[in-house]
């Protein structure tokens, strides 16, 4: 599977709930979230877990970069990921723990997400399909981008985890 990307800072969560509601968006639902990644040797491989849902193995491969971007994945379930993975435990890189609000506008997802440690940011995923091929993807999120311009901050280049692991290195580096 395949989706347009992008990621930023959130400067007003409240607002951007109201933005999503002035565009028509569909609240889904609100969620604590809990990612464990794992070091793979390509792309990043993650086992998602949300209260009340089955448990998930994400692995994905994108550039890191802060403009929006392609992003290839594939979900699969706790016995598909031993399949595919192995049953030996992987070693465990970082882990992300976050609140999502997620709202739904046309094919594409929006999340506002509170991530402990780091901060508020906005994800815009838009998902890529026959009727909805990577330009319409590329258009959607520029669209939802002008559209929350007001509450949009920084755009980030990377993943959560590659927030995560760089606070621990800095942190660490405080230690005597």
């Amino acid at each position: 599977m395949h989706n347009v990307e992008f990621k930023a800072e959130l400067r007003d969560l409240n607002l951007a709930r109201s933005l999503c509601g002035v565009l028509g968006a569909r609240k889904i639902l609100d969620f604590d979230q809990t990612d464990t990644y794992f070091r793979v040797a390509s792309g990043r491989l993650k086992k998602r877990e949300t209260p009340g849902e089955p448990t998930e193995y994400v692995y994905y491969d994108r550039a890191n970069r802060a403009a929006a971007k392609l992003s290839h994945f594939v979900i699969y379930s706790e016995e598909q990921a031993l399949e595919r993975f192995g049953s030996e435990p992987l070693p465990v890189w970082v882990v992300v723990r976050k609140h999502r609000d997620l709202w739904m506008h046309g094919h594409t997802r929006i999340h506002l997400d509170q991530v402990e440690g780091l901060g508020t940011f906005i994800e815009f995923e838009a998902l890529i399909s026959r009727d909805h091929n990577i330009t319409k993807g590329h258009e959607a999120v520029a669209a939802l981008r002008e559209h929350f311009s007001p509450v949009i901050g920084e755009a980030i280049n990377c993943s959560y985890s590659d927030m995560v692991a760089r606070d621990e290195d800095h942190k660490a580096e405080l230690r005597p």
